[in-house]
């Protein structure tokens, strides 16, 4: 084990991530500095443009929320980063009066299992480069002929350009910030409907459940592409309509698997003493299911729907390589694959450069749903 040794770990308070890697804390050393490179280059990126991308002239399209989006997170960001590092500096000296929780031995774990620390870092770095993207990206993502159809990439044009010339860096940026936006609100909506079900069918029983379940068991008796194919080809729209459209298709095409584990977690939790006390209190039955079960339930919840933000990605990304996704010109990865994919001889770059993308993404949130599951199930603690 590292020694500890003051000094070393006040090293973070000028660079963060030093401190870290002076102590052999070679995971959150460098994933510190890999936020600093990213803020450094969103700030070094952004010189000049600064007065273009906060306040940007009518014949421009007015005012934009992105970049201020852009430069909120880049101070909160920068600030996390210092404090993670005053922490590491200053670490609390547990006393032994003090007890021990829920949340501190769930850290406790998590933190032992680096695959899982590895890939929260990884999707921390995704999320920040999707925020400051404006800065970032050095085109507009639709701007056509920036330096010449099909260029492969080269210093100024980093993953090349497409077909009709635009940046596809540019284009891969902002695709992400479409891309991990419907992943995260698709399996939100998701999770809230499967609990939901869930938690009322395990909770009430009888033919409340049969029929939750049976109607459970219908929906995931189809196969999830095909619907999805079909609905999305039967309600298509465009522009900002469109991107709503997938998000609450893919929302409602993914409940049916949490509501099956928390219809489980909920049959076991109804017979605890607990629930057993504020029946005989008269606690109502939406206050038992939301105040006392659900909570106790949503471990496997959160574990579920870690992992999958990154299928809904790919289903995302199937949905737009298959011409029904988000229609163009908006840029999702998706869609700049299925660009690409009659240039693969000749500017395989179009292609590849999305792919990878998508690649990482549900690496990253994979690993950091198997730490969380390992972290969250005391069966597999320590392994």
């Amino acid at each position: 084990m590292a020694s500890d040794v003051p000094g070393t770990r006040k090293l973070g308070l000028v660079v963060p991530g030093l401190g870290h890697l002076a102590e052999r804390q070679w995971i959150d050393g460098l994933a510190l500095l890999s936020y600093l490179g990213i803020l450094a280059w969103a700030l070094l990126g952004g010189l000049g443009r600064f007065d273009a991308l906060l306040f940007p002239p009518a014949e421009a399209g007015g005012f934009k929320i992105h970049p201020w989006v852009g430069v909120v997170s880049w101070v909160g960001w920068a600030a996390l980063c210092w404090f993670m590092a005053w922490r590491h500096a200053n670490p609390v000296v547990p006393h032994e009066s003090d007890k021990s929780s829920n949340w501190k031995d769930f850290k406790k774990q998590f933190v032992k299992n680096r695959v899982g620390v590895f890939g929260m870092h990884l999707v921390g770095c995704l999320i920040l480069l999707a925020l400051v993207t404006p800065y970032v990206a050095p085109f507009d993502p639709d701007q056509i002929d920036v330096g010449g159809q099909r260029l492969a990439p080269q210093l100024g044009y980093l993953m090349g350009t497409d077909e009709f010339g635009r940046d596809v860096f540019s284009r891969v940026m902002y695709g992400a910030r479409i891309s991990l936006s419907i992943g995260f609100i698709a399996v939100s909506l998701s999770a809230t409907i499967g609990t939901v079900v869930g938690a009322v069918a395990g909770y009430f029983g009888g033919a409340i459940d049969k029929a939750l379940m049976w109607f459970v068991d219908l929906l995931l008796s189809m196969p999830r592409l095909v619907l999805l194919l079909a609905i999305v080809g039967f309600f298509r729209t465009s522009g900002a309509q469109s991107i709503f459209l997938i998000v609450v298709i893919l929302g409602l095409t993914g409940w049916m698997g949490v509501s099956r584990i928390v219809r489980s977690q909920i049959l076991s939790l109804k017979e605890q003493d607990f629930i057993q006390a504020g029946r005989a209190l008269g606690l109502s039955n939406s206050r038992i299911i939301f105040k006392h079960l659900v909570p106790n339930a949503l471990a496997p919840v959160i574990v579920y729907s870690s992992l999958a933000i990154g299928s809904t990605i790919l289903v995302e990304a199937a949905l737009s390589f298959l011409g029904l996704g988000v229609p163009p010109p908006t840029s999702t990865w998706g869609a700049i694959v299925n660009d690409g994919r009659e240039y693969m001889r000749a500017a395989p770059w179009i292609t590849i450069s999305p792919g990878v993308m998508i690649v990482l993404a549900v690496m990253a949130f994979n690993l950091f749903g198997d730490g969380l599951r390992d972290a969250m199930d005391p069966k597999l603690r320590g392994r």
